[in-house]
């Protein structure tokens, strides 16, 4: 190690990686680090302070300053990847330049995924240590495939119970505890298990939505027929505006949608099979279509992912986890403005009407709308074919 450095090195399962990392703890001065890391190295060598990394962190920054001012090499040593939600990014305002250098092991992120057997390039990584739970939780729910930081405040279970409670849609938990330990702990369960179970607060929580890769699963659809659908007459949204909408909804992987005055949740159950990350909340005050929601989304494989509310809208709402979408395929400008006001930031709302009185109103409010009008193919009499024109449909959008 140079000296006047401070090095900070990454520690898994006792080992570290590379030479320059055994470098810095072999000729350190002084060893910074937890109980248990330094209880493995340079055990019963006076010449070297040790140092115990507990308490807070700002006297121990200041010590570690000091130290490195009278010439003396300090090595701190750090769980994982230091720069990753680690001590570098404490250390990093006191010292300049080559004054830290950091030599990383595998983080705990990398070595969770890697204990399941999944690629996590497309992972999101969400920290709920030393953060405030609502925005881990909020991120989370956004979020199809994502790694979150736990911590002894806030445990594994904890976020389980807060997801649930959000009404976040099925996950597949993953718990993983003390990686690289002699002591590793695995437990792979769903978001119930997770709010039921007891787990270290320091983990990894890996959570996934379900994938729809297996040959038996249907396939992701975009506009379905009508006639694929159980709906009342007429009580449906036609398969082109149906494509619109869900184009014009901007789909996340991930979160809460509401679809209002649902009819026969044509809406809300492609979206669910198009993102399987999303909770459908289907609002509908007729019962006859209220089980038609329940036997479309159980056809298309997504019943697991919507939630059935038979009520009126917008009194229905209140206690309803706040969306990421909306879609309102009927009610007055009443339930447009309700559902504007509960959407998240960031979200979207689209409502589609027949009467055009009722769309303008509702472009004042939400400051987009379009028309579509489509003609379909009819035979005519064997001698050829003619256009048959469908009722003209205004939707209207939103943006937070």
């Amino acid at each position: 190690m140079v000296e006047g450095t401070v090095a900070v090195v990454g520690v898994v399962g006792g080992e570290v990686f590379g030479a320059a990392a055994h470098d810095a703890i072999a000729t350190a001065d002084v060893l910074v680090g937890s109980p248990r890391h330094l209880e493995r190295f340079r055990t019963g060598d006076t010449a070297v302070e040790r140092v115990d990394l507990v308490g807070t962190l700002a006297p121990l920054v200041e010590l570690i300053a000091a130290r490195r001012a009278a010439g003396r090499r300090v090595c701190v040593l750090s769980s994982g990847d230091p720069g990753f939600f680690g001590i570098a990014r404490t250390l990093r305002p006191r010292f300049v330049g080559d004054e830290l250098r950091v030599h990383p092991a595998p983080s705990s992120v990398s070595l969770a995924w890697a204990a399941i057997g999944l690629s996590w390039d497309d992972a999101d990584v969400v920290s709920a240590h030393g953060r405030p739970l609502r925005d881990a939780i909020e991120h989370t729910m956004r979020s199809a495939k994502v790694a979150v930081l736990t911590s002894p405040t806030n445990p594994p279970e904890v976020l389980g119970k807060e997801l649930l409670a959000s009404g976040c849609g099925p996950r597949r938990a993953v718990v993983v505890s003390r990686i690289g330990e002699a002591d590793e702990r695995i437990v792979d369960t769903d978001l119930h298990g997770l709010a039921a179970g007891q787990h270290d607060g320091l983990s990894v929580l890996l959570l996934i939505a379900p994938g729809r890769a297996d040959a038996d699963a249907p396939p992701l659809s975009w506009g379905r027929d009508e006639d694929e659908f159980a709906h009342r007459r007429g009580m449906i949204t036609k398969a082109e505006v149906r494509s619109i909408v869900l184009g014009q909804l901007m789909l996340p992987r991930a979160g809460v949608l509401w679809d209002v005055a649902a009819g026969s949740g044509s809406i809300g159950v492609e979206a669910a099979t198009v993102a399987p990350g999303l909770h459908v909340c289907a609002v509908e005050q007729v019962a006859a279509d209220a089980v038609n929601i329940t036997i479309n989304a159980r056809r298309a494989g997504v019943v697991d992912q919507v939630d059935v509310v038979v009520a009126r809208a917008p009194d229905a709402l209140d206690g309803l986890p706040d969306p990421d979408r909306v879609f309102v395929g009927g009610g007055g400008l009443d339930v447009v403005r309700t559902c504007w006001e509960r959407l998240r930031p960031g979200g979207v709302l689209v409502a589609t009407f027949v009467l055009i009185d009722r769309a303008v109103a509702a472009l004042d409010l939400l400051g987009e709308m379009i028309q579509v009008h489509v003609d379909r193919s009819v035979p005519l009499a064997g001698v050829g074919m003619r256009l048959e024109p469908t009722n003209p449909v205004f939707v209207c959008r939103g943006r937070r």
